[in-house]
């Protein structure tokens, strides 16, 4: 379905009735990502997958700059346009993380519990190589324009092995030219070093908030030691998947949240 947020079209995936449980995707991705995680959950949860601005079949609100206090509102206002009323479990991945943890951070009575996997929120966190491609003028641009299908397919198959084939081309069909241009602004906004307040604040709140961690430990973007940062009550390692987790593993995946969110 189509929902307005902030003015702009935003496409959510929703099925299912239930606990509120809110899933954010990061790059390249869109809601797709959880799509096998819902397909196990939806029969206890509601489930809401958004494509987030510029990814996806989602738009972009005009001078929307990426700020962590912006990314905050969007979800803020996001959540208010499903008409969520009671407090909800959170899901973040990649990017998805700094958008979900710094809504759950000024929005803490919202929040129900929340599942980290394959993100982070910390400012020490380094850019990887392809990141700081991308934060490059002119050179990310030179990067997304040969970023053909063979290039893209060997990518997220050997960073995420156990990804499909159906997946990954599904992924590339909805990596467009907005898509491309979206993630050179994302990165180039975003720096980690800002995150240093953020991530003080959301340490408070994840010793009242019950949070788990699920990662990937093939990841080559961000170290699996990352996983212990999260002041989680649960951490599950998964030492033969990589970055994109929640499609590599899903029914494994949905098992964990399902139980952790019980």
């Amino acid at each position: 379905m189509n929902i307005s947020v902030q003015g702009t079209r935003i496409f959510v995936q929703e099925e299912g009735t239930g606990t509120p449980t809110l899933f954010l995707h990061g790059n390249p991705d869109s809601s797709i990502l959880w799509r096998g995680i819902i397909e196990k959950m939806k029969s206890g949860h509601r489930c809401l997958a958004p494509d987030l601005p510029g990814f996806g079949h989602s738009a972009v609100p005009d001078g929307f700059r990426f700020s962590l206090s912006e990314m905050a509102d969007f979800i803020d206002e996001l959540v208010a346009a499903l008409a969520i009323s009671k407090p909800l479990n959170l899901v973040v991945h990649d990017f998805g993380g700094p958008y979900g943890l710094a809504w759950a951070v000024t929005n803490p009575e919202k929040v129900r519990r929340i599942a980290a996997i394959n993100t982070s929120f910390f400012s020490d966190y380094k850019w990887h190589a392809w990141a700081r491609v991308w934060r490059t003028p002119v050179l990310g641009e030179l990067s997304m324009m040969s970023t053909t299908w063979p290039a893209f397919h060997s990518m997220m198959k050997k960073n995420a092995p156990g990804l499909s084939e159906d997946h990954v081309r599904e992924t590339y069909s909805l990596f467009t030219p907005k898509t491309r241009k979206m993630v050179l602004q994302l990165y180039r906004a975003v720096d980690p070093q800002r995150f240093e307040t953020w991530a003080e604040q959301y340490m408070k709140l994840a010793a009242t908030v019950p949070v788990c961690v699920l990662w990937g430990d093939r990841d080559p973007y961000i170290s699996s030691s990352y996983a212990e940062r999260f002041g989680a009550q649960r951490v599950w390692h998964f030492k033969e998947y990589g970055h994109w987790l929640p499609a590599e593993a899903p029914n494994e995946v949905a098992l964990h949240l399902t139980e952790f969110f019980a």
